[in-house]
């Protein structure tokens, strides 16, 4: 779940005590969550607010990115500049400054002092710069607007006119308000992506990733393109795990694109394939990365219940890759990798039945048990750990451990950045009332259509996620426009469902595309026809959630005779979208047979009998004949 810009920060390294104490602090980062999480303090009989653990854990990252990331680009020269040494200085103080007083804070929560109001201001200057060093300006220009609009907003006409909020109560609010910087998004990132982070750390450490690799390895390679089917089962594996697109692009694809290549995928199509399915990996349960843990939280509903929803959409998604995969495979007459050459699956699960484990624990204990994702990550976490030491035979290095605690909190630095300027954002639109006044100004532009404000705010969700985090990009458009969407109808989980795909998206559409530019480094490919191949292979996050925007079904919601229904037709709709879009099957396809087709396929996607019918009616007739034609021929048997 390391989010999605950190493949390219290269971190500050630095000898000496400043480098000792460089990674104290950042095996802190951990050790302050997981203390959050099991509350370690209540069983000394001391009451600790939650706001301090997420006080202490803010100030760590505010005390260790001046020091870890260059005020310039390209300046990695070992001795810090005493600017950054006074940056760290403050930071650590805005942080203790919580911690220590934060009782009398909530005692006194209606006063502005002077010293809260330096503070406050201080590290919400902080925050901002680490959004410029960490993420440009894009971000920074975001979270300054929406603090300059809560304060000149009496300037603006209606529906954004509003009152106006002083300097001082602005910075006192920002900085101490629980429905702010220290709200939710801050608090997730401290607790649950820690323990979701932790637990990838370690289940990669102790040979989980090799037995994904070699799984997926020995059940797709045999098969026609076996390498990209592999690049999807494992990314689809990886994903499952990690939740962030680019790690797992980095993480899977430096094995699985020379791979494709090897075997006669063109270097664009074999980056294609890794982007997307690697992008895949944050709508794919159990852990779909931080942004969906925030949608838990904003909508009070249980984590399990967001997973549930998302599975088919995800499920659809990843067939829609592995159907156009193996249409490009039959194409080009490519064959499955040499069986000397692949593991044998007996073996892999003899050898790795025990990774399993983990990964059992996570899903019985989010999906049963509905239990806290924080507590079910440690919980996988210890069943991870139990493992190593018997497969180490009771002894594990101690530095092995330390340097995964100080990779989290390397890791948890951009997170909490970003989560802190989620935070200013959340907690602008919630004094400001920018939300409701936005909602209404936007359903008045759509003239109230429904589709119309799908429209709009699917575009504003990619355009605001190009360059950003997809946590930063839903955050942005979720409070601004699912009001809208929720009041014309659709039910509050599909309206973030939406909104979290189309910021998902914006790694694969061009012209800033996250993944795609990092697996076309990979690939030695042209960034632009790997992004359009990416596309192509991702059309159906583009398709889908439209259709739960006006069936729910999708989303697993409804009886259960329209959710199997829905969920068979689906699955045909998209096999026939695949065809259509890859213009081949057993032969290549004229252009109207792509287009029918293509119709039949969408009208099957969408739940109903009459367009599912509708659908069949017209797409089935070309298979068939296809089918018939291609049989008479010899081509199949």
């Amino acid at each position: 779940m390391v989010e999605e810009r950190s493949f390219q920060i290269r971190f500050r390294k630095h000898k000496g005590l400043l480098g000792v104490v460089e990674k104290v602090l950042l095996i802190c980062i951990p050790i302050n969550g997981m203390i959050a999480i099991l509350d370690l303090f209540l069983y000394f009989g001391k009451s600790v607010w939650v706001e301090q653990y997420m006080a202490g854990f803010l100030g760590l990252v505010l005390t260790l990115f001046p020091l870890l990331v260059p005020a310039k680009k390209g300046d990695w020269r070992e001795k810090v500049p005493w600017y950054d040494i006074l940056l760290s200085i403050l930071g650590f103080v805005g942080g203790l400054y919580v911690v220590i007083f934060y009782p009398d804070i909530v005692a006194t929560s209606g006063l502005t002092p002077l010293d809260r109001t330096i503070i406050g201001s201080i590290v919400i200057l902080m925050i901002l710069e680490g959004c410029r060093r960490l993420l440009g300006w894009a971000l920074v220009g975001v979270v300054s607007l929406f603090i300059l609009y809560a304060h000149f907003s009496y300037l603006l006409p209606e529906p954004l006119y509003s009152s106006g909020v002083p300097w001082v109560r602005l910075a006192n609010y920002l900085f101490l308000d629980p429905g702010s910087l220290l709200g939710v998004p801050i608090k997730i990132t401290g607790t649950v992506v820690l323990s979701f982070i932790l637990f990838g750390q370690i289940f990669f450490a102790i040979g989980g990733g090799n037995f994904l690799t070699d799984g997926a390895l020995s059940v797709m390679g045999r098969f026609r393109g076996g390498a990209a089917k592999v690049s999807v089962l494992s990314s689809m594996a990886f994903g499952t795990i990690s939740g962030s697109a680019v790690g797992n692009v980095v993480t899977t694809g430096t094995f699985t694109i020379p791979l494709m290549k090897k075997i006669g995928y063109p270097a664009h199509f074999a980056g294609a394939v890794e982007a997307t399915a690697s992008t895949g990996g944050q709508i794919m349960p159990p852990v779909m990365g931080v942004t969906a843990f925030l949608m838990a939280e904003l909508l009070n509903i249980p984590y399990a219940e967001v997973a549930l929803s998302a599975i088919l959409p995800a499920i659809l998604y990843y067939l829609g890759v592995f159907v156009q995969v193996d249409i490009e495979a039959a194409k080009r007459g490519l064959r499955g990798l040499p069986s000397n050459t692949l593991p044998s699956f007996k073996k892999v699960i003899f050898e790795g039945w025990v990774f399993i484990i983990p990964l059992i624990i996570l899903v019985y204990t989010l999906f049963i048990l509905y239990m806290e994702p924080d507590k079910a990550g440690l919980y996988s976490i210890a069943s991870a750990l139990i493992i190593w030491i018997f497969r180490e035979r009771l002894t594990v290095d101690i530095k092995t451990i330390f340097s995964i605690l100080q990779s989290v909190g390397e890791a948890l630095i951009e997170i909490g950045i970003i989560t802190g300027a989620a935070g200013l954002i959340i907690g602008v639109m919630s004094l400001s009332g920018l939300g409701f006044s936005f909602s209404l100004a936007l359903t008045e532009l759509a003239g109230k259509n429904y589709f119309i404000l799908l429209l709009l705010s699917a575009i504003g969700s990619i355009i605001l996620g190009m360059g950003m985090p997809v946590l930063a990009s839903y955050i942005l458009v979720v409070p601004l426009v699912s009001p809208a969407l929720i009041n014309l109808g659709m039910p509050p989980i599909s309206a973030h469902m939406f909104v979290f795909y189309y910021a998902v998206l914006s790694f694969l559409t061009p012209p800033v595309c996250l993944s795609v530019y990092a697996a076309s480094s990979i690939a030695g490919s042209k960034l632009i026809p790997t992004a359009l191949q990416a596309l192509r292979l991702g059309i159906a996050a583009y398709i889908v959630p439209f259709i739960f925007a006006y069936h729910p079904a999708l989303l697993l919601k409804g009886t259960i005779f329209e959710v199997i229904v829905a969920v068979i037709t689906a699955l045909i709709g998209i096999i026939i979208i695949a065809i259509a879009i890859e213009g081949y099957l057993f032969r290549d396809l004229k252009w109207y047979q792509r287009i029918f087709l293509g119709i039949g396929g969408f009208l099957s996607l969408i739940p109903g009998w009459r367009t599912d019918i509708l659908g069949l009616i017209i797409a089935l007739p070309i298979i068939i004949w296809e089918w018939r034609l291609n049989y008479k021929k010899g081509i199949i048997n």
